[in-house]
């Protein structure tokens, strides 16, 4: 939602952007001047009562809390939604766009009552409440995107709502990081994870060294490490990495970055303080928002372990990494070839020992400049995909009239 407000910016558009009061915009929102900025308070749970009692109070407050800050905000002509969450800001935005004669448009990421299936069944009263609230609401709507052809079909064959499919596009700023800033980041997160701490004492100058980089004493270029470790993001299957290890086959140490701030960091840190690897470290850093595509355009594979609950949408930290030209092993769902292709920007796999055999061929004589991994990057490099501004120029504007 932050890059439509963007874009919309970008054209000249005066953009109320709502959202909760305890998040961080990017810092491009913050700087544009077309952009106002409406917090909404995150509610926090109600612990009186069973939770179909809590989850119905919370939807009439939440309902209210939103219908008034909207009925505030200057009259718009287009009020865009991002779905989910959508229960009830569908209903909520649709009220509004009556109230102030707007148009409605809805940008499908995924189905909510899918997500709360995960949790509750699919034949839970609430999950087909859910699902008939989504679809009736959702036709009511002006105009519609989503992110693959898979959910613009169903759209259409389930819910007769006709929709546009707008990929999810990296911003410019995702791109292949330069050797000096690569050094740079490093340096900077060495201080607080060992990760990246270099792994012998500097002998001769003092110069700033890491894990994965260090600058060369006879011109001051920054050069890569020797011996250094394969820079991994996201989690992947360590025990079966560090027992081929053990038996000889040559691969590179594993420094496995796992990104995010999710309720249970915590509880994954501890288990992870459990493991004691010799060739594989893990890291749970905490990152500026400037920082994490740096990090992406340093590391050398990604790993998406992102299952979708309704299997219509795609990844958006796969579209990032690609933004990099940072190959992916991605597990499988239905729609991912719409995105990953296999074999050609990246490997799918399908469970843990399937993905373990596919780091050992990609980092077998790493870091050599041969094999799959070089050629996914080299694909990805040459595939001149869109960024987010061009696609959305092109799939996007035409529906909010370019001369209004």
């Amino acid at each position: 939602m932050q890059y439509h407000a963007l874009s919309l910016a970008r054209h000249g558009r005066d953009v109320a952007l709502l959202g909760y009061l305890q998040s961080r915009p990017h810092g491009d929102v913050l700087r544009s001047g077309r952009i106002r900025l409406v917090p909404v308070a995150e509610l926090r749970g109600l612990r009186v009562g069973p939770k179909l009692f809590q989850y119905v109070i919370k939807v009439i407050v939440q309902t209210i809390q939103l219908l008034y800050t909207m009925l505030k905000i200057d009259q718009p002509s287009y009020i865009l939604l991002q779905n989910p969450p959508g229960l009830p800001s569908i209903a909520v935005a649709w009220i509004a766009c009556l109230f102030w004669r707007s148009k409605l448009i809805i940008d499908w990421h995924n189905y909510g009552y899918t997500i709360m299936s995960m949790n509750l069944g699919r034949n839970h009263l609430l999950v087909q409440i859910a699902k008939w609230y989504e679809k009736l609401f959702g036709r009511l709507s002006d105009y519609n995107l989503c992110v693959t052809n898979a959910m613009k079909e169903d759209l259409w064959v389930n819910c007769n709502i006709k929709a546009v499919t707008v990929y999810d596009k990296p911003a410019s700023y995702f791109k292949e990081t330069p050797l000096e800033l690569q050094h740079r980041l490093y340096v900077k997160l060495a201080k607080d994870y060992e990760a990246f701490k270099p792994r012998t004492e500097s002998v001769g100058w003092n110069a700033e060294r890491s894990a994965f980089t260090e600058v060369d004493e006879k011109n001051g270029h920054v050069i890569k490490t020797r011996g250094r470790p394969a820079l991994l993001i996201s989690s992947t299957s360590w025990t079966d990495y560090e027992r081929y290890i053990d038996e000889g086959i040559k691969l590179p140490s594993l420094v496995c970055v796992i990104t995010g701030k999710g309720p249970l960091k915590d509880y994954y840190n501890g288990l992870i303080n459990k493991l004691h690897f010799k060739h594989i470290q893990i890291c749970t850093p905490w990152l500026e928002a400037e920082d994490y595509p740096l990090l992406l355009g340093s590391a050398d594979l990604g790993v998406c372990l992102h299952k979708s609950s309704s299997g219509l949408d795609l990844p958006m930290k796969v579209v990032d990494m690609f933004g990099c030209s940072l190959p992916v092993c991605a597990v499988y769902f239905e729609c991912l070839h719409e995105l990953v292709k296999h074999d050609e920007n990246g490997l799918i796999f399908r469970d843990s020992n399937e993905l373990a055999e596919q780091l050992k061929m990609l980092f077998l004589g790493f870091p050599t400049l041969e094999g799959k991994l070089h050629n996914f990057r080299k694909n990805l490099r040459a595939s001149k995909q869109l960024r987010w501004d061009e696609s959305w120029d092109q799939t996007v504007l035409p529906l909010f009239g370019q001369n209004e």
